[in-house]
């Protein structure tokens, strides 16, 4: 005997609720097929990238993220800040974006840079520091950013009132595009990072979060890699991987019943 299958109604419903979620990546369900979206190629081209990140613009700076400073961040948990700083580094890799790390005095108490970022970006490069607090003040650091020849930073480090605000504010008064990733960066108090924020935004620096930089990067899950950026969104949002799997079980419990 066949089991009950919900009726069209019940499936438009369905297909509705996981647009909305933006799942659609997976298969169509039941009779159900979808229009394709423009490609991620396409999408770079066309007018969005003037408003949104265009990655074949963009240089993502991560800034000392290191061990000693991490034991002093009171305002994200501190696997909270890996973890988003893993994904930017991840999403960098699949994007081939590339990455500059530095570390404020790694031999110090501030500690070694965190291993994680160079494991998931390969290709990051890192620019050792001579003292300076700010890596713009560092010459070498900031001719290594003109060298990719881009002109949109997404930085991102510990502490957020410091590491990221010097050289983001000085990077927007020499003319780059600069977003600062605030939980994927970290600082001694809620009241720090808030000042800081309001400091970056009357400067002209945008603010945004770890999810809008994967997404906005990202644009379509018509893409090849859209399993590997699925993986992101579980990443960053736990509960959501909860969401895939109580949809790929709704597939199942779709499919009719084999014979």
């Amino acid at each position: 005997m066949k089991s009950p299958r919900p009726s069209k109604t019940v499936r438009s419903m369905i297909v509705l609720t996981l647009l909305a979620a933006g799942v659609i990546f997976l298969q169509p369900v039941g009779d159900y097929a979808y229009a394709q979206p423009p490609l991620a190629a396409d999408l770079v081209k066309a007018d969005v990238g003037k408003v949104l990140i265009d990655p074949a613009d963009t240089v993502i700076l991560l800034l000392d993220h290191q061990s000693g400073l991490f034991q002093t961040v009171k305002d994200i948990s501190v696997a909270e800040l890996r973890t988003n700083t893993i994904i930017l580094a991840k999403v960098a890799h699949l994007m081939k974006i590339p990455v500059i790390t530095t570390a404020s005095v790694p031999t110090g108490p501030n500690g070694p840079l965190m291993p994680e970022i160079h494991q998931n970006a390969p290709d990051a490069i890192y620019v050792p520091r001579t003292g300076e607090i700010s890596a713009w003040d560092n010459k070498q650091f900031v001719e290594t950013v003109r060298k990719t020849g881009r002109k949109t930073l997404i930085i991102a480090g510990v502490w957020t009132s410091v590491c990221v605000a010097f050289p983001a504010l000085q990077a927007k008064a020499e003319g780059y595009k600069v977003y600062t990733v605030m939980d994927a960066s970290g600082d001694p108090s809620e009241m720090a990072s808030r000042t800081t924020l309001a400091r970056m935004v009357q400067a002209g620096v945008v603010p945004v979060s770890t999810n809008a930089v994967f997404c906005e990067l990202q644009r379509t899950w018509n893409r090849p890699d859209a399993a590997a950026f699925g993986a992101l969104y579980g990443a960053y949002a736990p509960n959501y991987q909860a969401v895939m799997e109580s949809f790929q079980k709704a597939q199942e419990t779709l499919k009719p019943e084999k014979k």
